[in-house]
C-alpha cells in the first residue's frame, strides 16, 4: 500500500512539473530548470557517496567537462542536442574512469583529497587551455539548433527547453534508480557498510567502486551537458572545487539514504538561495547559517525527516 501511495505521489508530482509553466510566473521556469539539472548532478554524486560510501570533492570535473563537450560541439559542429548530450556523458565517463582508476585505491579522507586534487587539475586545464576553452571567459555564442531524432522543437524557448530537461532528467533518474536497485546497487551498499566482508566474499571491491565512480561521472557529464545550453555559456567555474561542494550539500540536505533525497536537496538549496538573495546583500551569510542549522538538526535530511515523522505518526495512530 505504501508503495502504491508513493507511486501515486510521484505521478502527481510529475504531472505538476509538466504543468508548471502554466501554473507559475515565467521566472520560476528558470528556477525549475536549474533545480532539475542540479538534482541530476547531485543524484549522480549520491551513487558514489550515499550508495558506495565514497566522499568525492572533485565531482564538478565531470560536470564541467560535460558542459564544455556540449558547448564545443554546438559551437563548431552544430550537432543536435541529444548527440551532444551523449558526447557529454561519454566525456564524463572517460574522465571518471581515468581519475577513478587512481582514486578508488584509497579510502576515506585520502580518497576525498585525491579527488579534490584531480578536480583542481581539470579546472586548471580548462582555465589555461585558451585555444580550446577560451580560458576564464568561457565558451559562449553557441546556439542550440535541433533536438535530434527528427523531433522539431524550439529549444530557444525556455518553456520548451524546460520540458526537454524534465524528460531527460526523468529518464536519467529512472536509469539511475534501476542501477541502485539492481544487484550491482546491493553490492555497492554492502561495500559502504563493510568493504572487508565484501572482499572476503570474493568480490573485487576496487572494481565495483571504479564502476560506480565511472557511472556517476557519466551522469554528471549529462547534467553538465544540459546546463551549458541553459546558461548559454560553459565557464571554468562549472569545474571548480566550489561547484563540487554543491552536490555534497544538496545530498546531505535532502537525505543521502533516499534516492530522491538529492533532488529535494537541490530544490531546497536553489529556492533558499533565490529567496534570500532577493532580501539581503549578505545572503551568503544568512544562507550558510540556515543550511548549517538544517544539516545539524535534520540528520536524516529533509526527506528522511519527513518520512520518519510520518512513520511515527502512523504507529501512534
Amino acid at each position: 500500500m505504501n508503495t502504491a501511495y508513493g507511486r501515486m505521489g510521484l505521478l502527481v508530482l510529475l504531472a505538476l512539473l509538466i504543468a508548471l509553466p502554466w501554473l507559475t510566473p515565467f521566472f520560476y521556469i528558470f528556477i525549475a530548470t536549474q533545480i532539475l539539472i542540479l538534482g541530476l548532478f547531485a543524484a549522480s554524486f549520491n551513487l558514489v557517496f550515499g550508495y558506495t560510501g565514497m566522499l568525492s570533492f572533485g565531482h564538478a570535473a565531470f560536470y564541467g567537462v560535460g558542459a564544455y563537450a556540449t558547448a564545443l560541439l554546438l559551437q563548431h559542429l552544430q550537432w543536435p542536442l541529444l548527440a551532444c548530450l551523449l558526447a557529454a556523458m561519454a566525456a564524463g565517463m572517460i574522465l571518471a574512469l581515468i581519475i577513478g582508476f587512481f582514486c578508488v585505491r584509497l579510502d576515506e579522507v585520502y580518497f576525498a583529497m585525491l579527488t579534490l586534487a584531480f578536480g583542481m587539475m581539470v579546472f586548471g586545464v580548462i582555465h589555461q587551455w585558451r585555444s580550446v576553452t577560451n580560458g576564464s571567459d568561457g565558451l559562449s555564442g553557441f546556439s542550440v539548433g535541433s533536438l535530434g531524432l527528427g523531433i522539431h522543437v524550439q529549444l530557444g524557448n525556455p518553456t520548451v527547453y524546460y520540458h526537454v530537461v524534465l524528460a531527460i532528467v526523468v529518464v536519467a533518474g529512472l536509469v539511475l534508480h534501476r542501477i541502485c536497485q539492481s544487484s550491482f546497487g546491493m553490492v555497492l551498499r554492502a561495500i559502504r557498510q563493510n568493504p572487508e566482508r565484501v572482499a572476503f566474499c570474493g568480490l573485487d571491491v576496487r572494481r565495483y567502486r571504479l564502476a560506480a565512480f565511472t557511472i556517476a561521472g557519466a551522469f554528471a557529464g549529462l547534467a553538465g551537458g544540459l546546463v551549458a545550453p541553459f546558461l548559454r555559456i560553459a565557464s571554468p567555474e562549472l569545474a571548480h572545487w566550489t561547484t563540487s561542494a554543491q552536490p555534497v550539500l544538496m545530498t546531505i540536505l535532502g537525505g543521502s539514504s533516499y534516492f530522491l533525497g538529492p533532488f529535494l536537496g537541490a530544490g531546497i538549496f536553489v529556492l533558499l538561495e533565490t529567496w534570500i538573495s532577493s532580501l539581503t546583500q549578505a545572503w551568503m551569510l544568512v544562507l550558510g547559517i540556515i543550511l548549517a542549522l538544517m544539516v545539524m538538526f535534520f540528520r536524516d535530511g529533509a526527506l528522511g525527516t519527513v518520512l520518519n515523522t510520518l512513520r511515527t505518526k502512523r504507529r501512534q495512530d
